[in-house]
Parts: C-alpha cells; structure tokens; sequence
C-alpha cells in the first residue's frame, strides 16, 4: 500500500495519476476535501481508501495504521506562500511532516517529502541543493521557512540517508484549479486570455530586471511525478533534492507560450505588484540540477513551450481538464 498525503491536491493527484497509470491501485489517499473542489481531482482515480488528514495523524501516533504500507509520499501541506498564520503553518507543515517522518522511518518504510524552492529565499545564496548551502538559507515568507525548518530537522536527525526530500520550484499543470491565487499564472493568464484577450503581469520593482523579465524555473508536473516514481523504484537514493528543468524563464516567455498555444496575438498589461508582497517576491530562481543526475535519476524535462502546450491543448481547452 502506497499513503500519499495531499493526495487530491495538485501534485499529490497527479502522483496518484502516474501510480494509476503504472498500474497501481493500492494507494490511501490522506487530505482534508472541506468545502472546496479539489475531490474532483478524485473523481478519474483508482485508490483503496481515503482518510482525513487528522484521522491519519492519530493513527501514526498511535501505532494504529490499519494497512501494510510499503511507502508514503508526503504532499500534504499548505502551500500559500502568503499564508500569515505562522502557528498554523508550524502545526501544518513542520510538526505534521515529522510525525509523518518518524513514522516511516520507524517502521522502515519508503518516505518522499515536498520542500519548496521558497526555502532559497531571495536568491542571494544561490539555489545549490548541496547539504551544507542548505543550512544558511534565510526563506523570505512563512511557507519557506517552514519548508526549511523541516529539511533542517531531517538534517539534525540525521535522517538525510533515510528519506527523499524534494524542493520543488514552479510547478505547473492539470489539476491546479482549486489552489486559486496560488494557481500557476500559466492557469491565470489562460482565463485572462480567454475573457479578456489580454494579460496582467507584475511590474518590476528593482532596477535590474525589466518588467516581465523577472524569471523563474517553471517546470510541468507531468515531469516533476516521473522523477517520484523513479525515487520509489530506486529506493536506494535518498537526500534532499531540487526539482526544477536548471533552467530560468522570463514571466514573457511563459505567457508567450500561452498565446501561442491559444492561437491569440500577445497582448501584455503590466501592474504594480501589491506592496504586502513586494518584500517577498522572487525576482529570480533556476535549480542546481546536477545532484540526482549524479544519483542515476534520468532528467528529461520538456521545453517551456511544449509543456505550456500540452496543458493548455489537452487540458485548458477542453471540456475535461483532469489528469
């Protein structure tokens, strides 16, 4: 049995798409539905059981997990990287994510966790996924620091050697809908397009980047869960990893992509960013992607514009947009 928590999320469904599509049905699917629309994300899926996050976090404490569980795959988290309740995010993200990594590794059982790439902050220290480069980040927003606090935890553990994190950077695809401001602006200028032919996008705010010039590394989910399922096979790697292409694109360049793919000319309105976050907007990320290649890991990532194209064609455009 495969436990994959955040599992009707964005990148937790889509792992539990790629589980399916290898032929893997035995999977619980740990989340909290509420009152949004992310059991949609269920609906296509095949999986044994699903169970309320709080409900799995009492059971894990209390050595009562009802199934033989051969690995779990840690995505459940809160995301928003403007979330201001920092004792939720404690509670959430760090103190649940080490409940969840004592378990696994008590009971010796495969564990891939989400870092985040909110972890490098603004950038200044460079986005090396080497251990020792991770123990002086200083993330610039709540979400990153808790994100980092967890590595760090692994790290005084000396649990590195036992369980696979990953920090993802920009991720974007199928099944992002729900995650509203935290959706993808390739999701948000698609709708922008569509209604109104046109795309906002931030100004930029320092002097060395052009407005729309800001960059980041935008990689598709479709590529980000054929690095998992590799991680599961091969249970023999294990550290803290980026997960990104290693290569920056402009805001331009990614809803260029999206015109292209629509078949609409380029129409580009830039705004003030808001200033509640212009003290936590990262004008620049690209991973280091040298250390799973190193691993074994194949890194096959599509282009920006043949991602863009596939989510936008098969997905956006079409009556239905699930993996």
């Amino acid at each position: 049995m495969i436990v994959v928590t955040g599992g009707a999320g964005f990148i937790g469904s889509a792992i539990v798409w790629k589980l399916n599509a290898e032929g893997i049905d035995d999977v619980v699917i740990v989340d909290n539905l509420g009152t949004s629309d992310k059991w949609r994300n269920l609906v296509p899926r095949r999986y044994a059981e699903y169970l309320h996050k709080d409900r799995f976090l009492d059971m894990i404490r209390g050595d009562t997990v009802p199934f033989d569980v051969t690995a779990v795959i840690h995505m459940g988290a809160c995301s928003s990287t403007t979330e201001r309740d920092a004792d939720f995010l404690m509670e959430n993200n760090y103190r649940y994510s080490r409940a969840v990594a004592q378990w696994a590794v008590t009971k010796d059982i495969r564990c891939i966790y989400a870092s985040s790439a909110a972890t490098y902050g603004d950038g200044s220290l460079g986005f090396s996924d080497d251990d020792d480069v991770s123990a002086i980040l200083r993330p610039i927003n709540m979400y990153g620091y808790s994100k980092q606090l967890f590595d760090l935890w692994v790290h005084r553990s000396g649990l590195s050697d036992r369980l696979v994190g990953l920090k993802f950077f920009n991720v974007f695809g199928p099944n992002e809908y729900h995650k509203g401001d935290m959706r993808s602006v390739v999701h948000k200028s698609f709708e922008q397009i569509r209604d109104t032919g046109k795309v906002r996008l931030f100004k930029s705010h320092r002097p060395d980047f052009n407005d729309g010039e800001q960059k980041r590394d935008f990689v598709y989910v479709k590529d980000c869960v054929d690095v998992v399922w590799w991680l599961l096979k091969n249970e023999g790697v294990n550290g803290i990893f980026n997960l990104g292409t290693g290569r920056a694109r402009t805001w331009k360049d990614l809803v260029g992509a999206v015109f292209t793919a629509m078949g609409r000319e380029q129409v580009i309105e830039f705004i003030d960013m808001p200033e509640s976050i212009r003290d936590q907007y990262q004008y620049f990320t690209e991973a280091r992607m040298d250390t799973l290649p190193s691993r074994g890991c194949p890194m096959a990532f599509r282009s920006l514009e043949d991602a863009v194209a596939d989510y936008v064609g098969q997905y956006l455009m079409t009556s239905n947009p699930f993996l």
